[in-house]
């Protein structure tokens, strides 16, 4: 979006007529001031609601229902009752800004339909585009000693993040800070949404992964990222478009980055049996995630003081550094036995997921999201998502025969009972709908979907035919292919959009002359990034909860892409 139109967006927010009290109108006089109680919530309104540049967009932001005494003396009484309670009532805390929420009509990218691409671009220009993106990763990672992802709020919220998704977090969530923060940001993107200022904090993109453009984007580290960062440099290499020098900084970057994971990010934890394994967390103890004294401050304001491990980055970080030739005994660690705890089984450990904002799709030999640390702490509750369980299936066709997979039984069933879960997504068609993921996007679950399918091929025939005795893989790779051709491809792709379709076609065996779309996308899109980078920064993942949180970056973007043209080049090579 250029100047001119954030601009006329602003105006027309500041200047828009009053239509009922706003935001403000109804927290101020219940949290402005110095009250008893809770401190956080207020300390969060202040800091994040109250600064100066959000009062200004929204205070013509009205509700006209809320000229009704009552119902506006319900939400301020729900708001007095978290700030005041010692165990509140969330539940009907929550059900006045519920009722609000439902009030809202927030909407999923529709890209228009796409023009006919026939022909691919010369392969010198791929070759370029590979070889700038590399150069990005490497120079960043020379500048900053690390390579930086960023986190950005978007306080419209999520569409699929409704009245009743509210209460489901605010009775699922753990941490007081965490529902504290998740029931403000739901009060206020009420407002938002119903105002001319949503056009400011949610104007209209290209394609279906979001761009980053929010003014406050939090620089930090996290072993999940640095675990793709790896596969990015790794690909690289594959290429064989890196100049010797190109190998060495690679090497060098690599070699820190799976320290990083495997060492640095590393937490003891329990199983479900009490054994003790090594897990990696996704936010080192300071001052690994490199945030600034004021982001490390504002994390601890919204909620965010305890982070705790999680069954995804650990996934991602051992797959990394088994590829990168790490030896470390942590990879030695059969970690199905780990994740069988973590494993939903209809009616014995569904209360394991208590906030099932996704619970249109079947959880069944789904693996739950977050870890318990030693202490028994457990901030977000715990959900599941259909993304992480691929990483999951990944990382343990990676390490087949080191964990004795086969020779296992009750590994192996963990596996099959993944891959059931698996299936069952494919079947309904669920994998492409929004609302059955909680980090990812469907396009992104396709990608790696894509990646998991890579190295399921890997393994000797007779591993996958035990591995996947009914030809399950087969028919969900059907199914992708099927999404990403008829539906990502077929409109309109940003650059982000358009290497998750590479990596799924690429590993998923599609015809080559398919990727011709996403590749012309890739290449006319150079340039787009700045000075930041080659391209811009989109959304990676996020999270729904407090808000919608985006996560990527330029570098991000630059990874995801060099995988993406890695891929397709091997595809047109004809290297399978």
């Amino acid at each position: 979006m250029s100047f001119h139109y954030f601009a006329g967006a602003a105006c027309r927010a500041l200047l828009a007529p009053k239509d009922g009290p706003s935001l403000y109108d109804v927290c101020d006089p219940v949290l402005s001031g110095t009250t008893s109680g809770d401190p956080h919530l207020t300390k969060f309104y202040k800091t994040a609601l109250g600064n100066p540049a959000l009062r200004m967009l929204l205070r013509r932001a009205g509700l006209p229902e809320l000229r009704d005494a009552a119902k506006l003396g319900k939400v301020r009484a729900a708001l007095v009752h978290a700030r005041d309670e010692a165990e509140p009532d969330w539940a009907a805390v929550s059900q006045p800004v519920a009722d609000l929420v439902d009030s809202i009509a927030l909407e999923h990218p529709k890209p228009p339909p796409a023009i006919f691409t026939g022909s691919a671009p010369p392969q010198a220009r791929i070759d370029g585009v590979i070889r700038d993106c590399a150069q990005h990763l490497l120079g960043s990672y020379r500048r900053n000693g690390f390579l930086p992802t960023y986190a950005a709020f978007n306080l419209i919220g999520d569409p699929d993040f409704r009245g009743r998704e509210l209460t489901m977090a605010l009775t699922g969530l753990n941490a007081r800070g965490y529902k504290n923060s998740s029931l403000l940001f739901n009060l206020a993107r009420v407002f938002i949404a119903r105002s001319k200022a949503a056009a400011v904090i949610n104007p209209p993109w290209t394609g279906i992964a979001e761009p980053m453009w929010e003014p406050v984007q939090i620089r930090h580290r996290s072993a999940y990222y640095d675990a793709f960062f790896i596969e990015a440099l790794l690909s690289y290499s594959e290429t064989g478009l890196a100049s010797p020098a190109d190998k060495i900084a690679a090497e060098r970057a690599i070699a820190d980055m799976v320290d990083f994971c495997v060492n640095i990010s590393r937490e003891e934890v329990e199983g479900a049996d009490g054994t003790r394994f090594n897990v990696i967390t996704a936010l080192a103890p300071a001052p690994h995630p490199r945030f600034s004294r004021f982001f490390a401050q504002i994390k601890q304001d919204l909620g965010f003081g305890v982070y705790v491990p999680d069954c995804d980055t650990t996934a991602c970080s051992i797959s990394a550094a088994t590829q990168a030739g790490c030896t470390d005994p942590i990879i030695d660690q059969p970690l199905l036995d780990f994740y069988s705890g973590y494993q939903v089984r209809a009616g014995v450990n569904e209360p394991r997921v208590t906030v099932p904002i996704n619970d249109n799709i079947d959880y069944e030999g789904g693996v739950a999201t977050w870890i318990d640390n030693l202490k028994g702490e457990r901030p977000y509750g715990n959900d599941l998502d259909p993304t992480l369980n691929l990483d999951i299936l990944e990382v343990s066709f990676r390490n087949l025969a080191r964990w004795k997979i086969l020779e296992t039984p009750a590994r192996l069933a963990t596996v099959h009972r993944i891959i059931g879960f698996q299936k069952r997504l494919a079947a309904s068609g669920a994998f492409a709908h929004p609302r059955s993921h909680i980090y990812y996007l469907p396009e992104l679950y396709c990608a790696y979907f894509g990646r998991c399918y890579a190295a399921f091929l890997a393994l000797p025939l007779a591993a996958q035919a035990v591995i996947d005795p009914d030809g399950d893989f087969d028919f969900i790779r059907h199914r992708v292919l099927s999404y990403v051709k008829g539906q990502l491809m077929a409109a309109e792709m940003n650059v982000f959009d358009a290497a998750l379709a590479l990596i799924a076609l690429g590993h998923l065996g599609a015809d080559p002359r398919a990727f011709a779309p996403a590749l012309n996308v890739i290449v006319d899109a150079i340039g787009e990034g700045g000075r930041r980078g080659p391209f811009r920064a989109y959304e990676w993942n996020k999270m729904k909860t407090p808000t919608r949180i985006l996560v990527g970056g330029p570098e991000v973007t630059s990874a995801f892409v060099l995988m993406g043209l890695a891929v397709a080049k091997r595809a047109m090579a004809g290297r399978g």
